[in-house]
């Protein structure tokens, strides 16, 4: 048990000024300082393993939700080991999601015929799941009856903290888009007992997941949360970044943005003028270091066109074609200027000319990152000292 110092450190409701991360640090500090952690170490930016973490994740047996269970979903981190394996030994189908949405949402776990209890305990290991599954995608039928979860920090009322990226918070959201759990399908976390601590309810976001039960070590806890769980992907919080990294996000936004539903980005909402609300970060705190200048305009370049420089000299046409159909940020028409080491896109109109801007941010060809600009006020750049080149023809629409 954590001492009574340690105890007031992690928990008092009436520190100011805490935050999620320094939940987060303080959590992993003392589990490394106490020696509570496990392999892999140190626990740092992970969903941390500890010693128990085996006896935790045997108590799910204990209760009903579990044993009603046919589907269950349980992800990919370490301490929720022996909980694959559970499911797996109870003939439960287990889905595991892929690693940072890579590759779709998750994988239908799958052990060769008359699996023994020695492939059973490898299927549920990070190996085994990417050896004996098989891709479930955004159009499968899926139920889950059950949702197991890791966690940094959690508090008796239900309320979770993950390591900060997203993704279990990302994951369900998704799952409840496609139909795949409601807001009756139970949540459980696994943690040790120094994880359990109050978490200001001021930090909660509606993004956030919460957790019906927490199973640690030595206890079973069930919260009795009402908090409702996020009903879809909240796009305003969704970065043109991550829209770049993870393919079913842009699946599942065109369908929503063909089915009427308000599909702005945060990227998005951030550049739309006049609509920033009293809390909205000011223009230079939503600007990326990395972003280009902001020039007066110029007058004889289209307002619909978006410059992208420093191109890497072997670059190729298709290769930034990719690119951008990868960032859902392909033109209509795109100008080439390989010698120059730049390239013109050209959209629809001024405003998917941003959107692109916005989406582009950061973009890599080989070791290169990418300039990113409207083409005016590129245009402006290139006359106080730019250089100027020749475009290769146009590229027609089905090009891209």
């Amino acid at each position: 048990m954590l001492s009574y110092l340690v105890w007031v450190a992690f928990c008092s409701p009436t520190a100011t000024g805490v935050s999620k991360q320094d939940i987060r640090e303080r959590i992993w500090d003392y589990m490394e300082s106490q020696n509570i952690a496990d392999f892999p170490r140190p626990v740092h930016h992970r969903i941390p393993n500890f010693k128990g973490s085996s006896r935790a994740c045997h108590s799910i047996k204990d209760l009903d939700v579990f044993a009603r269970t046919q589907e269950v979903k349980v992800d990919p981190d370490k301490p929720l080991e022996g909980v694959r394996l559970l499911a797996l030994q109870n003939k439960k189908t287990l889905l595991v999601p892929t690693p940072r949405l890579r590759t779709g949402l998750f994988n239908r776990i799958t052990p060769p015929p008359g699996a023994t209890k020695d492939i059973l305990r490898k299927c549920a290991t990070s190996q085994g799941v990417r050896n004996y599954s098989v891709p479930v995608g955004l159009d499968s039928r899926v139920l889950v009856d059950l949702v197991v979860v890791g966690s940094v920090a959690v508090s008796e009322k239900g309320w979770r903290i993950g390591k900060g990226e997203g993704y279990a918070d990302l994951e369900y959201a998704l799952m409840a888009s496609m139909g795949a759990v409601s807001p009756g399908t139970p949540v459980v976390t696994i943690v040790h007992d120094c994880q359990v601590v109050d978490i200001p309810e001021a930090l909660l976001e509606g993004h956030d997941l919460t957790v019906d039960y927490i199973l640690t070590p030595t206890r079973v806890i069930t919260t009795g949360c009402m908090r409702p769980r996020p009903a879809g992907v909240l796009w305003s919080k969704i970065s043109c970044e991550m829209m770049g990294k993870i393919p079913i996000l842009r699946s599942l936004r065109s369908r929503e943005k063909q089915a009427g539903k308000d599909v702005a980005l945060q990227d998005e909402h951030q550049h739309v003028v006049g609509t920033h609300s009293p809390h909205a970060a000011p223009p230079s705190a939503v600007r990326r270091p990395c972003d280009p200048p902001q020039p007066e305009l110029g007058e004889d370049v289209p307002s619909n066109s978006v410059y992208i420089g420093n191109l890497p000299g072997d670059a190729r046409v298709s290769e930034l074609k990719r690119a951008l159909r990868e960032r859902d940020a392909a033109p209509l028409q795109l100008t080439w200027q390989g010698p120059q080491h730049r390239a013109f896109l050209h959209y629809q109109d001024p405003a998917e000319a941003q959107r692109a801007v916005s989406c582009l941010q950061g973009l890599h060809l080989g070791a290169s990152t990418l300039r990113v600009a409207l083409a005016r006020q590129q245009r402006a750049r290139d006359m106080t000292g730019g250089r100027a080149g020749e475009p290769h023809p146009v590229s027609r629409p089905s090009d891209l």
